[in-house]
């Protein structure tokens, strides 16, 4: 089982797509990586599911990759005598921290936190941005606001403070116990909310401690403005527009996305493009056309994956919209434009042999008859960087650590096959080829480029390229050991 495209899928598993057929006929259908949402169900439904893909995994011998997404801490109001109230616009709005519930003029904020950073001038946000406060005075245990924008206020809708640095940790208490769930179930990636510096990310990585790689959602504006430093902590990058575009005027939303997604690109870490790509096909057999241009937009920009939300967690058409994302990938990939674009927007610094070696690699497969690019990787970072150079021929990353096949898999054309350790090169060219051949990315008559490091077996040491024909008989007779 091979795919025909470059970008990779993640689909988010739920309601929907909760037993083996479903899940099994999402990964036949395109899916390459399944998120597990921890901000619903039980660990006990997470268990499941992660169980069932795992037998999937075993029963198609292809390596899957899975995503644990943390909620991140959660800011909502109290609740209100009346359970909601409706706001009118220029009217007075008071949140303050008084344990009673709330009505037309006032309710509980339990957050001191917010109280803390909050300035005169400063905007809220309310229930995804329908409701915004203009705040007039503040204090330590209150905000006098404006209603800048009015509408209906109900129980425990969730805040937004889109202009100031809040003093809370990117993690929850809930955060940490679903994080060491998670990370002893196995999950290949965790996607970190609410990032806003780049050292929220460290207290992930400590607890992760390496069973699983970190993946930061850039979902405010204050992680757009670190966002070199936050990528420079992060193995991999989500750009999570649900939540940017309630924060931010919602046309800066693609410019940011374009941004962020080059930088990742040349930083060499995957990048996700998500929310709301397929929103319709939650109850419709059909995308609209705006949603498709959408995900080609993500495509052409040369995003890693793209993802799918609710639209597979909880829609009636779950297996279709993983479709429609195929489709759509395997047919802007195949316009000559995508590959000028991608060509344009390389923009990467090579400062190392492997950089050369990888570099190298890319121009060879461009200007002659190359099938694919074998990769032999202990750690993976081979494979990215043959990634990061966005070859027009698909990558083989052969490694013999089912971790890192399965963390692979989330990254921009990476074919992922678990081989044994080789301690010979030209047992290693062997395998590539076989590698090529089986999935039928190449013939006997085509070639293949093996990139390794010598030594075997030690990561980091990427310093070999070699052309090989796919036919065995010629590596035997013609290949050094």
């Amino acid at each position: 089982m091979r795919r025909h495209r470059m970008i990779k899928i993640v689909a988010t598993l739920g309601p929907a797509s909760s037993d083996y057929d479903t899940i099994r006929a999402l990964f036949e259908a395109g899916a390459d990586v399944f998120r597990l949402n921890m901000s619903h169900g039980t660990h006990n439904d997470i268990a499941a599911r992660h169980a069932i893909i795992r037998k999937i995994e075993a029963d198609l011998g292809r390596p899957i990759a899975i995503l644990a997404d943390l909620q991140g801490p959660k800011l909502r109001v109290g609740v209100f005598a009346n359970e909601s109230e409706e706001l009118v616009e220029g009217a007075a709005f008071r949140l303050d921290l008084t344990d009673k519930p709330g009505d037309a003029t006032r309710v509980t904020l339990p957050h001191p936190e917010i109280f803390e950073a909050l300035e005169p001038g400063a905007d809220l946000l309310v229930n995804d941005g329908k409701i915004r406060l203009k705040v007039n005075d503040c204090g330590e245990d209150f905000a006098n606001c404006t209603v800048t924008v009015g509408g209906t206020i109900s129980n425990r809708k969730g805040v937004n403070v889109p202009d100031v640095v809040l003093p809370v940790a990117a993690l929850s208490d809930k955060d940490r116990k679903d994080l060491e769930f998670v990370c002893r179930l196995g999950v290949d990636w965790l996607a970190l909310s609410f990032v806003q510096r780049a050292a929220d990310v460290a207290e992930a990585r400590n607890l992760a401690q390496g069973r699983a790689a970190i993946l930061s959602k850039i979902e405010k504006p204050a992680a757009v403005a670190a966002f070199d430093e936050i990528l420079a902590v992060s193995d991999g990058i989500m750009v999570a527009r649900g939540d940017l575009g309630v924060e931010l005027p919602v046309q800066n939303v693609p410019p940011i996305q374009k941004r962020l997604v080059r930088r990742a690109r040349a930083a060499g870490k995957p990048v996700i493009v998500a929310t709301q790509m397929l929103e319709s096909m939650i109850d419709s057999p059909m995308p609209t056309r705006a949603e498709v241009s959408d995900v080609a937009t993500a495509i052409y920009e040369g995003a890693d994956a793209i993802m799918l939300s609710a639209e597979s967690a909880a829609g009636d058409y779950p297996i279709e919209a993983v479709v429609t994302m195929d489709n759509v990938a395997r047919e802007v990939e195949s316009d000559p434009t995508y590959i000028e674009i991608i060509d344009a927007s390389r923009k990467v610094k090579h400062s190392s042999i492997a950089d050369g070696i990888v570099a190298a690699a890319r121009e060879l497969a461009e200007k002659t008859d190359i099938a694919a690019i074998c990769c032999f990787t202990e750690s993976g970072t081979t494979a990215l960087l043959v990634a990061r150079e966005r070859p027009h021929v698909p990558i083989l990353a052969l490694t013999p650590i089912t971790k890192t096949a399965r963390r692979l898999q989330l990254v921009w054309g990476v074919h992922c096959e678990e081989v044994a350790e080789v301690e010979r090169f030209k047992k290693a060219v062997i395998n590539a080829v076989r590698v090529t051949r089986k999935y039928g990315f190449g013939t006997e008559k085509d070639q293949i480029l093996v990139t390794a490091g010598i030594p075997f077996n030690q990561p980091g040491t990427t310093n070999i390229l070699r052309v090989a024909p796919c036919a065995e008989h010629l590596i035997v007779s013609g290949e050094p050991e």
